[in-house]
């Protein structure tokens, strides 16, 4: 977990964000964890599978889910719970 800046929200898991590019352009993405090098596993509504992202394609927003908690991040994306896959 690292800091941006003093108002910026932080990179840490369950954090919510917008995926800037690529495919899931646009989409709400929550954090389900932090790698090393700038890099983060993230989850869409469209490809609820977590998977490797670069920190720098998303958009921090400041609210912040329980990663562990599968309802939290159905809610947050605005899917069914049985479409995650973690």
């Amino acid at each position: 977990m690292f800091i941006i800046g003093d108002c910026m929200p932080v990179i840490e898991t369950g954090r919510v964000c917008i995926k800037k590019y690529g495919r899931d352009a646009g989409e709400r993405a929550v954090i389900t964890k932090v790698l090393e090098n700038g890099y983060v596993n993230i989850v869409t509504a469209t490809r609820p599978k977590p998977r490797k992202c670069n920190v720098r394609h998303l958009e921090l927003l400041v609210e912040k889910v329980n990663a562990e908690s599968k309802e939290e991040i159905a809610k947050a994306l605005e899917i069914p719970v049985e479409k995650l896959k973690l």
